[in-house]
């Protein structure tokens, strides 16, 4: 589903922020990405969301190969992708319904179809009830939870989240990956860039650790 083939990536100043990392992750699978602050994690996934761009070698996402797809097909290529970001990024200038909609009212679903998947996600999630309401008005944990919501309303096979618990107690970080593992049992790949070392241990999921924008590790099951 997703595979890294020495890729490396240099930004414009000269800093080498990924260097000859491979691996492979399959459909179904649940890894943790971890490093120091400035490992290489954050662009890591970018590279795979397509918001940067590998330098050199190749970045292959569910059969597709990242640097032969033009620019004007990169909306398309998201689609199939859920990105979730550790301050939510939600609107708070609209409903939650709103924001979880967002992504299929830019892919232009009907009126009908939309109310039916934001309100599947919203089930999901466990916040169905809360869909009138402002995010503003939610806690943090909610506002993640609208954030998984949005992310996965256009069913994607890929789940992207970078720090998704940084801002949450052990408690809720909990909560927030079992609703992870629930989309890992129907067929998604889940990759979360994370340093809860507790958290991790405590779920057992193979971990890759980067450090100074090397894969220096790829265990299964650290505890």
């Amino acid at each position: 589903m997703i595979q890294f083939i020495n890729a490396s990536k240099r930004y414009p100043s000269g800093f080498d922020a990924l260097l000859n990392v491979s691996f492979e992750l399959q459909a179904g699978e649940f890894a943790f990405l971890t490093g120091h602050s400035g490992a290489g994690k954050s662009t890591l996934l970018k590279l795979i969301a397509l918001l940067e761009r590998t330098s050199r070698g190749q970045v292959i996402v569910n059969g597709q190969n990242t640097q032969k797809i033009s620019r004007r097909r990169i909306p398309y290529y998201r689609r199939n992708i859920g990105f979730i970001f550790q301050d939510h990024q939600l609107l708070f200038d609209r409903s939650v319904f709103d924001n979880v909609a967002l992504p299929l009212i830019i892919a232009g679903l009907p009126p009908r179809e939309i109310g039916r998947r934001v309100r599947a996600a919203l089930d999901k999630v466990g916040l169905l009830s809360k869909e009138k309401s402002s995010p503003i008005t939610l806690s943090g944990g909610e506002q993640q939870r609208v954030g998984i919501a949005r992310a996965v309303v256009n069913k994607p096979a890929v789940l992207l989240a970078d720090e998704p618990t940084g801002n949450l107690d052990p408690e809720l970080s909990l909560e927030i990956m079992q609703i992870f593992e629930q989309f890992r049992q129907v067929g998604v790949s889940v990759l979360i860039a994370s340093h809860d070392w507790d958290l991790i241990r405590r779920l057992g999921h193979r971990v890759l650790t980067l450090k100074t924008g090397r894969l220096i590790a790829d265990t299964q099951g650290v505890t």
